[in-house]
């Protein structure tokens, strides 16, 4: 039986590192030569999130469309599937119009009797409290900062960092800042305050002297965060 095998981590860091992808491949590789399995090809996506489908993993689409009837799609872990209980429901479709099917090196969920098709529905599950859990926390964590005034990302439009890694308001920029909000609480369209600033001659933060609608929301946006 022939095995097309996947490897994805998530996380730019992983990906340099190389220590997650590789981990996976002897997974696979173990797996293989236990069950008789012949590796016909690996494909990977590195630095991917789990959460995304399949049109934005190249090298899922390109494992997927190498499958032949009978073939298996190989993994280390149930979760390197993805994330998100829809796109690994259209990934295991995908599989299956091709007449292949998908085991996990780690021997979790392989089959089609209802303990497996129960365990592969609690580990997908699993994954996906796993992936908000992760967002809930990055997220109050970088409200946190924001509150405490610490640089969070790129440095927001009126701000500027100071010497102690904190940030320090820019006189001028506040002045556009405030006049940005003004003018969107009576009801200007972010087209044109965006048109307004250009007429008047305003730079952007990059020292731009053309404005868009999706920087004025930008702005308002990362304002709005924070004052929470």
């Amino acid at each position: 039986m022939a095995a097309v095998a996947y490897v994805r981590v998530s996380s730019e860091m992983q990906a340099e590192s190389g220590a997650g992808l590789a981990a996976q491949r002897t997974a696979i590789d173990n797996f293989a030569a236990r069950s008789g399995l012949t590796v016909a090809a690996i494909h990977e996506d590195a630095a991917i999130s789990g959460a995304k489908g399949m049109e934005d993993r190249p090298g899922l689409m390109a494992a997927v469309a190498q499958l032949r009837r009978g073939d298996v799609l190989l993994i280390a872990k149930r979760d390197r599937l993805g994330r998100d209980q829809m796109a690994i429901l259209l990934i295991e479709r995908a599989v299956a119009r091709r007449g292949a099917s998908i085991m996990s090196a780690d021997g979790v969920g392989n089959g089609t009797d209802p303990g497996s098709v129960f365990m592969k529905s609690v580990i997908d599950a699993a994954g996906c409290y796993e992936r908000d859990l992760i967002r809930a926390r990055t997220k109050a964590a970088m409200h946190e900062k924001r509150a405490q005034g610490v640089r969070v990302g790129d440095v927001p439009f009126g701000w500027e960092v100071g010497a102690d890694g904190l940030l320090i308001a820019v006189e001028s920029e506040q002045l556009v800042l405030a006049s940005i909000i003004e003018c969107r609480e009576l009801g200007m369209s972010l087209r044109q305050i965006a048109s307004t600033l250009n007429e008047r001659g305003i730079l952007t933060k990059k020292g731009r002297s053309t404005w868009y609608a999706a920087t004025i929301k930008s702005i308002l946006d990362r304002a709005k965060s924070m004052a929470a």
